[in-house]
């Protein structure tokens, strides 16, 4: 993964939003100061953020209205903040959430009334989740003496913390569940479960790593490298630490997802006769060491950017003991800039394969719609565009945000990755899907025709 820098556009909101697309029934709760019986009316979100949601819908709406609507499992109010007819058949309007009571603002009237029954005690929760953290730290500390005992039943101390995890991160999730209105107070609490446990999590290298980013972003290559070799790094407690991480279904699916992207890459060099291939956000090429003997063969050659010059360098020494070395070019490039179309030509030409392993995780949905539309142009006929994703459907998040620092990967669903290849004009009929062995990693191959 690279060190990403995409273009933003900032405004007068408070908060950032970003494009989103799901139909909902609205409730009107209430206009001005005086309830209404709720009627169900027909609407899409076309963006959200942690402030509130624009909304679309065939009939015009009136400022000062609470509208309520169901959001996964929660139910969301909001007050509509702005309007705007677009045409006689289509309009649109900001609705605005509680205001954050973390930063010392009370909730104003329009917001109070109503309220009842839909929002929970959120300092009750907080406080609970503390009192969990509280015990969750003397238990890590139980287990961290045993380590010290000669003859210690490693899969005893193992199971322990397995379990121990198991309970501190369903606890994570109930209160993400109950503060899901409130962004700011749940990275907040994150913050402070990881200030309050860094001393004894920081034990193990892995965690320390993916709590600080020493390479100044998420996702470098040398965490994915360690995963990939799946061998703790750590002593003493710090050890089960690293046990503990390298065995979740999402670090299981990261290594599942290197040799599944390994076996599409090389049906498809397979089938062509000296294949141009581009490897964007390439990090350390863990693909092409079992690849080399098939790209020597088959003639294929490899571009490979990225923008961190380490992982380069990792790359290319590894790779250039290989049989493939001559077939492999590696570039310092950035990949966020390969939305223009005339400035893809003049850098890469047409290209019969592109793939990515990572980076596509990263990236908001409307500049990924972009990236994806303008990379699937830059094929020769027939040629394979791979776009690999996580299902956030498949794997717990907490483990990634709270017990360490990595939530820069966007958790989507299936459904929105299908909309962003929508939004990308990347036709249904050329995209075929297929998942890794655990099930997590969705690959889209993309052929151009």
């Amino acid at each position: 993964m690279e060190n990403l820098s995409y273009p933003t556009v900032m405004g007068v909101r408070r908060f950032m939003r970003r494009p989103y697309h799901q139909a909902v029934d609205l409730s009107i709760v209430m206009t001005g100061h005086k309830k209404r019986s709720a009627s169900k009316l027909k609407a899409m979100i076309y963006e959200i953020g942690d402030g509130g949601v624009g909304i679309e819908a065939s009939f015009p709406f009136k400022p000062g209205v609470m509208l309520a609507f169901t959001l996964g499992d929660n139910v969301k109010r909001g007050v509509v903040k702005w309007v705007n007819k677009l045409d006689d058949k289509k309009h649109r309007a900001g609705l605005a959430f509680p205001t954050d009571y973390t930063c010392g603002m009370p909730y104003p009237v329009e917001f109070r009334e109503g309220w009842s029954g839909v929002r929970e005690d959120l300092e009750e929760y907080a406080g609970a989740l503390e009192a969990r953290t509280a015990g969750y730290l003397e238990a890590l500390e139980e287990i961290s003496s045993m380590c010290s005992v000669p003859d210690a039943d490693e899969e005893m101390i193992m199971n322990k913390l397995l379990v121990l995890n198991e309970d501190i991160f369903k606890a994570c999730a109930e209160f993400e569940k109950a503060a899901a209105c409130n962004m700011n107070l749940i990275r907040s609490q994150r913050k402070a479960f990881q200030k309050k446990t860094s001393r004894i999590l920081s034990k193990s290298v892995l965690v320390r790593h993916a709590r600080t980013w020493p390479q100044g972003y998420q996702g470098d290559y040398r965490m994915l490298e360690n995963v990939y070799k799946n061998t703790p790094l750590s002593e003493g407690f710090g050890y089960y630490l690293d046990r503990y991480g390298l065995s979740l279904p999402l670090a299981k699916a990261v290594r599942s997802r290197v040799m599944k992207l390994e076996e599409i890459v090389r049906q498809e060099i397979a089938v062509r006769n000296a294949a141009s291939v581009l490897n964007i956000a390439c990090g350390s090429c863990r693909e092409l060491m079992g690849l080399a003997p098939d790209i020597a063969n088959t003639g294929a050659q490899f571009t490979c950017i990225d923008t961190d010059g380490d992982a380069l360098a990792f790359a290319m020494d590894r790779l250039s003991l290989t049989e493939a070395a001559e077939n492999i070019t590696f570039r310092k490039y950035n990949a966020v800039r390969m939305f223009d179309d005339e400035l893809n030509i003049v850098e890469f030409g047409k290209v019969d394969i592109i793939y990515s392993v990572g980076l596509f995780d990263y990236l908001p949905s409307d500049f990924l719609a972009r990236l994806l539309g303008a990379l699937y142009r830059l094929l020769h006929e027939n040629g394979t565009l791979v776009a690999a994703f996580k299902d956030s459907e498949q794997y717990r998040h907490q483990d990634f945000h709270w017990l360490v620092n990595w939530d820069g990967f966007q958790q989507r669903t299936e459904k929105e990755f299908l909309s962003i290849l929508d939004q990308a004009g990347i036709p249904r009929s050329a995209i075929k899907e297929e998942r890794d062995e655990t099930g997590i990693i969705i690959f889209y191959l993309i052929t151009k025709k």
